[in-house]
């Protein structure tokens, strides 16, 4: 016989799957979830996908322990069925929010409030808000359950869908959106929150803005960049650091002392009678690190849908830009090139200088980047590109050029807005026959790749 719990976890469930394929209440479903969610004391709110995820924390602040983690698995044998009903009704708010169907037209304030929703639903998922819908935060998220009855899903199988999906339905919002017509309100535009997707709307119509609507966007730009760089700069900096080098004596300084080799060294000096010990000499530790100069030569394709990999390039040239004796180039193309290395400390300006869209040919930033390759044993050259290109085997053919002449060559797959990534078959190939084959596109491998050149 079912069981009263699994009723009421049933209710919720298809009144959830009634909002979301049909914007019509279903007055029956709704009245036995009113009534089930009253009685297992939870406000009447979470039932209401026009209140935020927000406003209901903010109204029960003890709300917010059993959001974060929600979806994560837990052992089949330690749910408890009551708590599984409770439980039920949070995923179901969560969901309703950010998957119900959107209005034709959409304010800065609807936008907002769904970037908020949705980053909740990280948090029930077990990541960081904004880490599945574009990549702004680190992390493995590992599992989705709890939603009751059989198998826990995997979320492993599970977020390679679900974070393009958000990231889609975000790019669609902003679409809806009047963008300029919220630039030009102060107002308005200090309730957009920065994304990916609006970065990417605003890099695209920076040319026709003009005034209030002009300097707003580039607040946003501004802002986004630097939430960016935080992230991206502790990454980097973790492993930034060189060996130690032994070839260079020890800064004979106090705080350099090596109290517990000097001890050691001078025991024989030790007098039982005087309890006392007589130290020769001092043993000081090496601090001096090996930092052999390496130059970093990034070319990005800006060409169609290559906004991410655009502003997360500029972030990362600049953070390696700034550590000691790393020579940083950063080179732009489509069917012209542009050497933006004179303001690659700035990733604001950088992306200012961008010019989104058009075809690709490679070849013309190849000639850029050929000169700068002065010393190929400390150069690393990181090409970003989807590599569906003009002139396929010239191209490749230099590429494989500076992989033989010993520099380091890696190339990365372009990652769109959304998440979705798409490479060039006929490249993908050569590229592990070279030996290198192409590394995602998410931006913490990058990291990972240069840190290792650069730090070895």
């Amino acid at each position: 016989m079912t069981e009263p719990e699994d009723n009421r976890r049933q209710v919720l469930y298809w009144r959830l799957l009634a909002r979301l394929f049909d914007a019509e209440e279903q007055a029956a479903l709704e009245s036995a979830s009113v009534a089930v969610v009253e009685d297992i004391g939870l406000p009447s709110a979470v039932l209401d996908p026009n209140v935020a995820v927000d406003s209901v924390v903010q109204r029960h602040p003890e709300l917010a322990a059993e959001f974060d983690g929600l979806m994560v698995p837990e052992a089949e044998d330690s749910r408890d069925k009551a708590a599984e009903v409770r439980r039920a009704a949070l995923v179901s708010k969560v969901l309703l929010n950010v998957f119900a169907p959107a209005p034709p037209t959409v304010t800065a304030g609807q936008l907002s409030r769904w970037q908020a929703d949705a980053g909740w639903l990280e948090r029930a998922l077990g990541c960081r808000p904004g880490e599945l819908r574009g990549g702004r935060r680190g992390g493995a998220p590992t599992g989705l359950g709890g939603t009751g009855g059989g198998a826990t899903p995997d979320l492993s199988t599970l977020l390679p869908a679900i974070g393009p999906e958000l990231g889609g339905i975000e790019a669609d919002l902003v679409k809806r959106m009047q963008l300029r017509e919220v630039l030009a309100d102060p107002a308005l535009a200090a309730k957009l929150s920065p994304s990916m997707s609006l970065i990417e709307q605003l890099l695209r119509d920076k040319d026709n803005l003009s005034g209030v609507a002009l300097a707003n966007a580039k607040s946003l730009i501004r802002r986004y960049v630097d939430e960016i760089a935080e992230v991206l700069r502790t990454q980097v900096e973790k492993a930034s650091t060189g060996k130690v080098d032994r070839s260079v004596p020890p800064k004979r300084v106090f705080r350099n002392l090596d109290l517990d080799r000097t001890i050691w060294k001078n025991l024989t000096n030790w007098s039982p009678d005087e309890e006392r010990l007589y130290v020769d000499r001092l043993y000081y530790k090496q601090t001096a690190k090996k930092t052999t100069p390496q130059r970093l030569i990034a070319v990005v394709d800006q060409s169609g849908s290559m906004v991410d990999s655009m502003v997360n390039c500029a972030v990362l040239a600049s953070i390696f830009a700034g550590l000691p004796k790393v020579d940083v180039h950063l080179i732009a193309y489509d069917t012209q090139a542009l050497d933006l290395t004179p303001w690659v400390h700035d990733p604001f300006e950088t992306l200012l200088r961008t010019n989104l869209g058009g075809g690709n040919d490679g070849m013309v930033a190849m000639a850029l980047t050929q000169p700068k390759i002065a010393e190929p044993a400390n150069t690393v050259v990181v090409w970003i590109s989807d590599f569906y290109e003009t002139r396929v085997e010239q191209l490749f053919e230099s590429m494989a050029a500076i992989h033989r002449s010993g520099a380091k060559f890696i190339p990365v797959g372009s990652v769109t807005s959304a998440g979705r990534g798409s490479v060039n078959p006929w490249f993908r190939e050569r590229f592990k026959d070279l030996g290198t084959p192409v590394i995602s596109g998410h931006i913490t491998k990058l990291v990972h790749e240069l840190k290792t050149f650069l730090t070895s």
